[in-house]
């Protein structure tokens, strides 16, 4: 199967102030994420990337951009792997929102959580994983494909094929910016990076154990 890198888009002033930019549109990189997509781009610059898809969102796109270009590859749009809808959420402060009781549910039982008007965490996680398991299908076993997307739905990609209960999603940690690299098999998934922001040196997928 491809190794897969789960890219997380780089920072824009909704994370930078700890609001929910949830699906608005128009929520572009700043200064900081336009850094750190160019740091993305040179950190992975001798990753033989195959491919690159992206969130349809500007701020996913924008982080994929200067990756594709390095490569001449063209960004691909998945409408899969867009962000949480959070419903009434979507722009408020999280420190507004932690005040919230249901807040508490989001955080410590995930999976009986849903967004006022938006989806349930089990429905976003069905959502991803339908997308990034039609995006393996479409490549090579060897093939190293960049999806770049979202901290939530990144994290709920690695624990759904990690095995981990939804509820323990939450305990992994995706920074903006950063890059989780999964090998994923038949006989099961390894986690080869997680979390980790550039600079780093990238190594290939491991080879098979005879």
């Amino acid at each position: 199967m491809p190794l897969l890198l789960l890219i997380r888009h780089g920072e824009n002033e909704y994370t930078k102030t700890g609001k929910l930019a949830g699906r608005l549109p128009g929520v572009h990189l700043n200064e900081r994420g336009q850094k750190q997509a160019l740091e993305l781009a040179d950190a992975l610059k001798n990753a033989p990337i195959k491919a690159i898809y992206s969130s349809p969102l500007e701020r996913a796109v924008e982080t994929a951009a200067p990756i594709a270009a390095a490569r001449k590859l063209e960004v691909q749009i998945e409408a899969g792997l867009i962000e949480t809808n959070v419903g009434k959420w979507q722009g408020r402060s999280l420190k507004v929102l932690n005040l919230n009781k249901y807040w508490k549910v989001v955080q410590r039982a995930p999976s009986r959580a849903k967004f006022p008007d938006g989806e349930t965490f089990h429905e976003c996680q069905s959502r991803i994983v339908t997308a990034l398991d039609k995006i393996i299908a479409a490549h090579k076993p060897q093939d190293i494909i960049a999806c770049v997307f979202h901290a939530d739905p990144i994290k709920l990609a690695v624990a759904h094929y990690l095995g981990l209960p939804l509820d323990h999603f939450q305990r992994l940690g995706c920074d903006t910016g950063s890059v989780s690299v999964l090998a994923i098999g038949e006989m099961g998934t390894s986690v080869v990076k997680l979390n980790q922001r550039p600079s780093f040196e990238f190594f290939s997928q491991p080879k098979k154990k005879k």
